[in-house]
Formats: C-alpha cells, structure tokens, sequence
C-alpha cells in the first residue's frame, strides 16, 4: 500500500512500480479507492495496460471487505505476484484499519509489504515549517491528516526529487526525522528516480505497520470534511480531429483558473482531468494553486467521433461551487475546439465521518 496525501504523485510512482514487475516478468494488480465512482487514477492505469480494480464509495478503512473481495477478483483468474493499493490521499490511521486487520485476519493468504507514504515537497515544506511563517493553504485539522500519515508509514519517500536541490532534500529530511523515525528516501515518480529503493522497501522483511498511533478522530473527521469533492463525467463529440493532449490541459487550467479568481478561492489539492476517444487518452493535473500543468499521460494524437471526460476536483472550498466550476470548465473547453457536449454527470460531496470496519489499537 502506497499512501500520501492528495496531490503527492501516488498513481504516477504506482505506475512506475508496476512497469517494473512486469518488465521482470511478474504480474501485477492495482487496486484505487476514492469517496465516488468515476476515477480517473483508474481510467489513467487502465490505459497503460495494468489490471486495475477499484474501490469507490468510501475509503479502504471503511470498506475493508470491499478492498478484500476486489483482491480477490483480481486473483480470480491468475494470481498476481504483487497487488499494489492506493488509498484515498486524505485518509490516516491505516495501520490500525487496514494493515493489521488483514495481518490478523488475512495473514494465511496476503504478506503484507511494508507501508509507504509518499509527499510532496511543496507540501512538505510548508505544512512541517517549524517556524511558523509559511501558509500551507489547508487548515490545521488536514495539516493534522498530513503529519499522521507521516508518523504511521513505515519509510517515507519524499516525492519530485527531479526538481529538489540538495538543501531542500535535506532541510525536508530533517523535518521528517522530527516526526518519525521511518527510513525517507528521495523519489521521482515522473522519472522513475528512487524506484529500485522503494520496490526494496517493498520486498525488504521488515515487518508492516510498526508505527501504531492514536487518532482524534473528531480532528481527522474535521480535516477530511474540509475538503469538496467532485467527480464528472462527460460525452462529447465531433466530426473533425481534436487534440486530446490539448483538451484535457485546457479543462484542468480552466477550471483551476475558476477556483482561484474566486474571492474565498480554495487550496487545490488535487485536480485531474481524463480525455478518451476511441482507444487513445490523455490525462492531466493541477496539484496546487499555481497553476501548473503536468501531463499524467500523453495521447500524442488528435481524434473525433465520441469524446469520453472524467474530472476529480479535490479543494478545499464549498463541494457545490466547485461541482458548478468543473462543469463550467468543461463546457468552455469544449466549446472553445467546437466539441459539443451532449452529457454531463457530477457528483460533489464532503467527506463524512470516517468509520471504519475494524480498527485494532493493540499488535
């Protein structure tokens, strides 16, 4: 199980861990989670050829049989050597629901692999700045979320290293070492950096989930509600080739535009937006309020004919605001290369309280 926050990268290093198994020959299952359906981690993995399960409609915690039956429809036809799951980036608390339950109850048939956190230097350094002069743009209950999913993981990896000095990667370092006691490494999911270091965490024989922590659950449920989310989905079409590299980054920087110019404009944690047509996608991301786009997965090609979209907005705003943001953006998007929309469906929401299935406090 690969943790983090939202926003860390956790699906792009998944990908990268999983390109690795199989290059050697290994077969490999992912499992994605998030608090409603239509995913573009899903679509995004799917596209790269992975068998992918997912568990939507709550958190693995709260849907613990749900993570265990979708493990086992990916084993329904030949065992994975290697099951990958990604948890919701706004969950803690994972060793007591998720990694010592299935120790205790699922032992005989799972080995459980050691539990990593990913994070994102941006967040990093804004939220464990000890001296108290940096905004992180969240609230002190979903900075609470942050520094428990640090001090529970069993190694940490410090995400973006292609893009880190030396001094920053330190710096980092040490305030991760204030929290935890966990083994940091310096990754890049984008390039592949630190990958072979992680998949040797993974394989080490260390024992998972040694970091058991008290939660205050009314702080975590505060935090999580902090957050609106929404996931769209669209159909639209043309008779003429449009880039869908260019369709999915007009819709994600239209929207994140929107969230900004607002006048109580939320923090972006993460926003994601997928483009399909036929067998070829394109997926891109905002994860923060500067506005800057990464490519999650390149089409490389223009299409027309149907146009399928799916956007995941996570921000810390009012959920119905931003549902009105997403569906705005995607309108102007396709508007402006002449597609015309003929569905869209969104659902927004906050978080509610998490509860989960088993949570056991004692090893």
């Amino acid at each position: 199980m690969i943790g983090g926050f939202l926003g860390a990268g956790k699906t792009t290093l998944l990908s990268q861990i999983a390109r690795r198994y199989v290059d050697a020959g290994k077969r490999v299952g992912i499992i994605t989670n998030d608090q409603a359906a239509d995913l573009v981690d899903t679509r995004h993995l799917q596209g790269l050829g992975f068998e992918v399960g997912e568990v939507s409609g709550a958190c693995f915690c709260c849907s613990f049989n749900e993570l265990i039956s979708t493990a086992d429809q990916l084993s329904s036809v030949q065992r994975p050597d290697l099951i990958l799951a990604e948890p919701v980036g706004s969950c803690t608390d994972l060793v007591a629901t998720i990694v010592l339950p299935m120790q205790q109850m699922w032992g005989e048939k799972f080995d459980i692999a050691p539990f990593g956190v990913l994070l994102k230097p941006s967040h990093g350094a804004r939220i464990l700045d000890s001296t108290g002069t940096k905004r992180s743009g969240f609230s002190p209950q979903a900075e609470y979320i942050f520094r428990k999913q640090i001090e529970e993981a069993d190694y940490v990896m410090i995400g973006r290293a292609d893009t880190m000095d030396d001094a920053t990667y330190r710096q980092l370092s040490e305030q991760i070492e204030l929290l935890t006691p966990a083994r940091v490494l310096a990754v890049s999911p984008k390039t592949g950096q630190g990958v072979d270091e992680v998949i040797g965490m993974i394989e080490s024989p260390s024992i998972a989930g040694a970091r058991l922590l008290e939660i205050d659950y009314d702080v975590y449920a505060d935090g999580e509600a902090e957050l609106g989310w929404v996931n769209l989905s669209a159909v639209a079409n043309s008779d003429y080739a449009i880039s869908l590299d260019d369709l999915a980054h007009s819709i994600v920087r239209g929207i994140a535009a929107g969230i900004i110019a607002q006048v109580d404009g939320g923090e972006i944690a993460h926003l994601k937006a997928s483009v399909r047509a036929g067998d070829c996608q394109a997926v891109a991301n905002v994860v923060d309020n500067d506005g800057n786009i990464d490519c999650g997965l390149a089409a490389g090609r223009s299409e027309s004919g149907k146009f399928e979209i799916i956007v995941n907005a996570r921000v810390s705003m009012d959920p119905q605001l931003l549902e009105s943001l997403c569906g705005d953006g995607v309108r102007r998007a396709c508007s402006a290369v002449g597609l015309s929309v003929d569905s869209i469906r969104s659902h927004s929401l906050r978080p509610g309280r998490p509860m989960p299935t088993h949570r056991i406090t004692v090893r």
